[in-house]
């Protein structure tokens, strides 16, 4: 995923599982033979009770890295343009717009984004069951724009894992990570607790998902086209 004299900015929230892919990324650039330079990026969503500015201090005097904070309000934009009834699928796609100005901007080629695979699994299900379709998010493509790639590194990583690791590195994580989240319909978590329900009799339930959405994951979005070896 990861190339030689890339630019990669990852997306920041704040919360435990782009915290650790900061962490793993930036120890990958320091011992790493493959050489790349690394920043990170905030999207502030101005939601009452959320508040990733504390991250500002902690990036510089961490990781001392280059750190975009950018802020807009979210839920307004979702009262006004929300089409269906998912707030979460509405910010992503906010949030993802503006990394992708933030990284036209800064002159970076690669966007890092911290999904683990229960999000891919939850994706997955999720549609299936709403739209009839077999789709789920991919681990590394080409934007259509051509201009950006997308890489995922913690694909096959489980979200207990990214918990676990968070925790033990003491990161800063931001309580309540998304509170607008839980005031708003939620399909996403009705499909997680599915899943992890499900796991209690299927120790195998996520290995399987895996292997059923290789083709999905692999797609580069382009037909082949797009170099991403």
């Amino acid at each position: 995923m990861i190339q030689e004299g890339d630019r990669i900015l990852l997306g920041l929230s704040g919360g435990k599982d782009s915290l650790a892919l900061l962490a793993v990324l930036k120890y990958m650039q320091r011992h790493s033979p493959v050489k790349f330079e690394l920043a990170a990026c905030t999207i502030d969503p101005e939601i009452p009770g959320f508040d990733p500015s504390p991250l500002k201090q902690w990036v510089a005097e961490k990781m001392g890295i280059p750190y975009f904070y950018e802020a807009e309000d979210l839920v307004a934009l979702a009262n006004a343009h929300m089409k269906g009834n998912s707030f979460c699928s509405f910010c992503a796609r906010q949030k993802r717009g503006k990394l992708y100005t933030v990284c036209r901007r800064e002159g970076y080629n690669v966007l890092a984004l911290a999904q683990h695979l229960d999000d891919l699994a939850e994706s997955f299900i999720m549609s299936a069951f709403n739209a009839g379709e077999l789709r789920t998010m991919k681990a590394h493509y080409l934007n259509n724009e051509k201009d950006i790639r997308i890489i995922r590194p913690f694909v096959r990583v489980r979200e207990n894992q990214t918990r676990d690791f968070a925790r033990s590195a003491e990161l800063p994580v931001i309580p309540d990570n998304c509170p607008a989240c839980y005031a708003k319909p939620q399909e996403r978590q009705r499909m997680k607790e599915l899943l992890l329900a499900e796991e209690k009799h299927n120790k195998h339930l996520y290995a399987n998902l895996w292997t059923a959405m290789q083709p999905l994951i692999a797609d580069d979005n382009h037909a082949g086209e797009a170099e991403l070896s």
